[in-house]
């Protein structure tokens, strides 16, 4: 069973095709007509659109398994993929989760504990709270033992929400307790970790995969510096900053990492990259997460298809050794929103849509033509990546990839991409996790 919708559910059942493994599609009533249904073998309706009310509803996602009998269920990323009392629920009605254990995901997921357990491990860390704050009080006293800037973070949680950057304590309050709310919105959590901002770093992670006999190996790292406020929208394998012997002793640490938590199946452990080579740990995503294309197009690893071979328990059948990065790719998140409205989003009926293709092209999607985009969940609707010889040729390869598509009846972010990927710096390797507001127009 796949519990989840859009590209990431198409992507996981265009694999267990491939592997000859039926697969059960869930659905809100918002996704009625959408593709993963029609490319599963069965199809099951968990709920109203409210995202509450089926996709974040493991109870129904459970009983929608057992009545179809799947023996296990792939939680994609997003939704329930890192939510340890769905992976507990799995476990407990003998359907084996795709995805590390609770135990795991709970203690990797609270930012205050994972800073704790990489500390123990000898993993350079940034300078932090030492456990969850709650209180805004407490929370500006630690702000101001270590100094502005810092940033205020859920606890629990990802993709950006739950974030600010205070400068100063004068606005410390007011940034913590909109950090907070979003938090509970997000991930029904108050709890906030705070850490001393790191200004224009680069975003580098490294993707691990960890078998149950203690075999963790690294398939090299991914820039996801083109962000904007705090959410990726460009991401590329190699990073053009990491020389090989950096790559090796950054993704021995990550290694070090998963290790040191007995980690298991596909995992990211994301670092801070300062000017000066310098890193640091920042933390560890317990899913499979939205930029694997590019990994496994200069790896050629179907990373899907292992997931699921770990969670059967077969031993990692890829050694270190095996691993070679070859080319580069690059990934470009297209999203249904408006740059030119502050980005807002903009749901609606696809009148028409023309898809790029060709040598090194690679497209992940799930809308076509004639599909409404609903207003409830993100707004990412189509993944298209593009692998070259070289980071120059990707570059000229995915700008053509974007030149050729064409969507009507909605606005995306295909421009504002094209833009990006036209600007010198960005060409020159020149970027950071600023890059969007130092450099791009209507920030």
């Amino acid at each position: 069973m796949i519990a989840n919708r859009s590209e990431i559910a198409v992507r996981i059942i265009r694999s267990c095709r491939e592997m000859g493994i039926k697969t059960v599609a869930v659905y809100s009533e918002a996704d009625s007509d959408s593709l993963h249904i029609q490319l599963a073998d069965e199809a099951v309706c968990i709920g109203p659109t409210q995202p509450s009310e089926s996709y974040l509803n493991g109870t129904r996602i459970i009983s929608a398994a057992l009545a179809t009998r799947a023996n296990a269920i792939h939680p994609g990323f997003g939704f329930l993929s890192e939510n340890s009392r769905f992976a507990d629920q799995c476990r407990r009605s003998n359907i084996v989760f795709i995805g590390p254990s609770a135990e795991v995901i709970s203690r990797m997921g609270n930012k205050s504990e994972a800073r704790r357990t990489m500390m123990n491990a000898g993993i350079p860390v940034v300078l932090g709270a030492d456990g969850p704050v709650f209180d805004v009080g407490k929370g500006k006293k630690i702000a101001d033992e270590i100094g502005y800037p810092v940033i205020i973070k859920a606890s629990f949680g990802g993709g950006g929400k739950g974030m600010r950057v205070c400068d100063s304590p004068d606005s410390f309050a007011s940034l913590f307790m909109v950090a907070q709310r979003e938090s509970l919105g997000a991930f029904s959590a108050d709890s906030m970790y705070i850490e001393k901002y790191i200004a224009a770093p680069r975003h580098i992670e490294f993707q691990i995969l960890a078998d149950k006999y203690g075999d963790v190996i690294q398939l090299g790292e991914r820039d996801c510096s083109i962000q904007r406020r705090f959410q990726k929208m460009i991401e590329e394998s190699p990073s053009p900053a990491v020389s090989p012997e950096l790559r090796e002793m950054i993704g021995s640490v990550a290694v070090k990492a998963a290790q040191a938590v007995n980690y298991e199946n596909a995992g990211t452990i994301e670092f801070l990259l300062d000017k000066d080579g310098t890193f640091y740990f920042m933390e560890m995503n317990t899913r499979i997460q939205v930029e694997h294309p590019v990994t496994e197009l200069v790896t050629g690893i179907d990373m899907i298809k292992e997931q699921i071979c770990i969670a059967a328990g077969l031993p990692l059948n890829i050694k270190q050794s095996d691993i070679s990065i070859r080319g580069h790719a690059i990934e470009c998140r297209i999203n249904a929103e408006d740059p030119n409205r502050d980005f807002i989003p903009c749901p609606g009926k696809i009148s028409y849509i023309h898809m790029p293709g060709g040598n090194g092209v690679r497209v992940d999607t799930a809308v076509f033509s004639g599909y409404t985009v609903p207003p409830y969940y993100d707004s990412m609707i189509i993944k298209m990546i593009a692998c070259a010889r070289n980071r120059g040729a990707a570059i000229d390869k995915i700008r053509s990839a974007l030149g050729e598509l064409i969507i009507e009846g909605i606005t995306t972010n295909s421009d504002f991409l094209f833009e990006i990927l036209n600007n010198e710096s960005f060409r020159k390797g020149d970027i950071n996790t600023h890059f969007i507001q130092d450099y791009m127009s209507g920030e």
